[in-house]
């Protein structure tokens, strides 16, 4: 499950900065304005969801059906061992100890 930091709990002593045009910030203050929120307020939800979004994309794995079914059944019959995976779970053993 994805977990993603929150601030209102947290002090904020780290320090964000961003150049931008003039036109970008007065849009930017526009639409925290529209919302009720500081500029301050409207970067920071919005780059967290958006950073939440970037990192669930990249994180979760999504299958087809078809890839779904193929997976399942990978685990719930694996393939024999090859003669090099049966080497290296040797040689493994042998140095752990095992």
């Amino acid at each position: 499950m994805l977990t993603t930091p929150q601030a209102q709990d947290k002090p904020r002593n780290a320090r964000l900065e961003a150049r931008v045009s003039s036109d970008q910030k007065d849009f930017f203050q526009r639409a925290a304005s529209l919302t009720g929120r500081t500029l301050s307020e409207l970067v920071v939800d919005s780059t967290q969801e958006a950073a939440t979004k970037i990192v669930q994309e990249q994180e979760i794995i999504r299958l087809s059906r078809e890839e779904q079914v193929a997976f399942v059944s990978a685990l719930l019959a694996p393939a024999e061992a090859g003669a090099r995976l049966r080497k290296a779970v040797r040689s493994y053993r042998r140095k752990a100890g095992l």
